[in-house]
């Protein structure tokens, strides 16, 4: 069995989930999130959101843009930056 991936190796798939979720809208919102905040994170928090690559977009983005209820387990001091936007940076 190989050994646990390392954190800096979870945060670099992380990224690639967070970059690649098959729409261009998602991808900035949960791709920017990512590339704002990551730094930031500890355990609990990439955890967080390692849990949350694997919800359904349409669903993250619906928390994110606050048109559906949170779930408990994604509400949060995380969730509320997300709700933010301000990491958003859509090139022209």
């Amino acid at each position: 069995m190989p050994d646990a991936l390392t954190f800096e190796a979870r945060l670099a798939r992380a990224k690639f989930r967070a970059w690649h979720r098959g729409t261009r809208e998602a991808d900035f919102m949960i791709g920017g999130f990512f590339d704002r905040y990551h730094t930031q994170w500890n355990e609990a928090e990439l955890r967080w959101f390692e849990a949350l690559l694997d919800e359904d977009d349409v669903d993250v983005m619906a928390w994110a843009l606050k048109t559906q209820p949170v779930p408990h387990a994604f509400s949060g001091p995380q969730m509320e930056l997300m709700q933010q936007l301000d990491y958003v940076d859509i090139p022209r």
